[in-house]
């Protein structure tokens, strides 16, 4: 099968790029570089350096004819969405229905759609957030995501185009940008492993809780995806929240390190509790996690480790 992955030279993308062509499909992939990385790329894969705003987009589908869209490529920084939300909604609504768009006139089978379950729900009533909690995001970013979903509604209601919505907790692994929705793992293995002081975001009356996931569980939820889930949101997490503080103290124990961190006030947009609940992706994509946090956390350490001598002048 031929999937045309958007995003692939990124940090969560690549993955995906990697495991489809492992399982033998071909692969086209289209980033602009701006957060992807030339060398996450996959060999393996054709690769067009392209915004997906462009219009030469249609020329790309006309030629390669995906059968599978998986859209991964999105302005992911939250904070500069907040500053920016004009450019947010650009890339991640305007771009999305260039992608869509291009979908509808060359019969791809299926999209594949990237939200945030973290960004989406807001500040959560209940915890574990289930799909059917209201939707009240407190950011650009956020709302752009839920505008993609209510787009896909749309165009398999109009135009018959299948989807399943993917709404990712924070994501954290092997070539995590520090700028993304999880980038504080890598934040924090970069400043421990450098001996510099970490710092704690967190609100007066307490501290912030996330649902950290490792990047190949979610990768296995992309692959389900594939033959599953049609015209439905899932949650893609663990079912289970961890502090800032217990986060970085996992992070010290995986590296042996013992820096006490400085706090400081949680910044606008940070959600202050927020995990999702993820019984219907076990039950319709037969996906569940199955990395722990502490094995996660050794696996990205060490690539950084790794990818850190590698760079180091022979």
């Amino acid at each position: 099968m031929k999937v045309l992955v958007t995003g692939g030279a990124g940090f969560i993308g690549s993955h995906v790029v990697d495991r489809l062509i492992a399982d033998g499909h071909q692969v086209v992939v289209v980033d602009d570089l701006s957060n992807g990385k030339r060398e996450n790329l996959n060999p393996a894969a054709t690769f067009y350096q392209m915004d997906i705003q462009d219009p030469a987009l249609a020329d790309l589908f006309e030629k390669e004819k995906p059968e599978i869209v998986n859209h991964h490529a999105a302005q992911m920084d939250v904070r500069r969405a907040v500053e920016d939300p004009v450019f947010d909604a650009r890339v991640n609504i305007l771009g999305f229905l260039n992608v869509l768009e291009n979908c509808v006139r060359h019969q791809v089978r299926k999209v594949i759609f990237i939200s945030s379950g973290g960004a989406v729900y807001g500040e959560p009533e209940q915890l574990p957030a289930e799909e059917t909690h209201p939707i009240r995001p407190i950011t650009p970013y956020g709302v752009t995501k839920y505008t993609g979903e209510k787009y896909l509604y749309f165009y398999r209601a109009v135009h018959k185009l299948d989807y399943t919505v993917l709404r990712y907790a924070n994501v954290y692994g092997p070539r995590q940008d520090p700028h993304g929705e999880a980038g504080v793992v890598a934040i924090f293995i970069g400043l421990l492993a450098r001996g510099e002081t970490p710092t704690v975001f967190r609100y007066p009356d307490g501290e912030m809780l996330r649902d950290y996931v490792f990047v190949r569980d979610v990768v296995e939820a992309n692959i389900a995806a594939m033959s599953r889930g049609s015209g439905q949101e899932f949650n893609i997490g663990t079912g289970r929240g961890t502090s800032v503080s217990d986060l970085l103290a996992a992070v010290q124990r995986v590296l042996g390190t013992d820096i006490e961190p400085r706090y400081g006030a949680a910044r606008p947009g940070e959600i202050r509790q927020t995990y999702l609940a993820i019984e219907r992706a076990a039950r319709l994509l037969d996906w569940r996690p199955k990395v722990s946090l502490e094995q996660g956390l050794y696996e990205t350490a060490e690539w950084f480790r790794q990818h850190a001598q590698a760079k180091k002048p022979a």
